[in-house]
């Protein structure tokens, strides 16, 4: 990976803080590269060494936190939010922000690794389980009974 050159540097800085300021219209990298006076491809890949994401993940991690900040007011419904910080897709809005405050809660003081195996809300017991999860239970605790 290229590691942007001290030339470069004022005119990444120029055109995330572009980005900053702009992240509600609608943006592409072509456009975002120039802000920096540069080509697509190369602002791509100076601007993710410089800064660790590429262009587009960082323009739709401004619009996360800005959607994160208005839904906190709570004035807003969620589709007028997607539509003011800039995103045209409700479902791809809905599933970067998922993901987003999956992994801010991660990293939240006290907060639990994710659990390793299987996920404890697909196994059912009693009445709602399926024929398989009980055969499946059964020779599960056939093996475990001989060991």
């Amino acid at each position: 990976m290229p590691t942007p050159s001290l030339l470069d540097l004022p005119h990444l800085r120029r055109a995330r803080d572009w980005i900053d300021r702009e992240y509600a219209r609608p943006l592409d990298v072509p456009t975002m590269a120039a802000a920096a006076h540069m080509s697509p491809a190369h602002f791509s890949r100076l601007f993710r060494a410089a800064y660790g994401e590429t262009p587009y993940g960082y323009l739709m991690t401004r619009r996360i936190e800005r959607a994160m900040a208005l839904l906190r007011r709570g004035d807003l419904s969620v589709t007028e939010v997607c539509m003011a910080v800039g995103c045209t897709s409700l479902g791809s809005f809905s599933s970067r922000f998922t993901e987003a405050r999956r992994r801010t809660a991660e990293r939240l003081p006290g907060a639990r690794p994710r659990a390793v195996g299987r996920d404890p809300r697909l196994h059912r017991e009693g009445p709602h389980q399926t024929e398989q999860e009980r055969r499946s239970g059964r020779a599960a605790g056939a093996l475990a009974s001989r060991s």
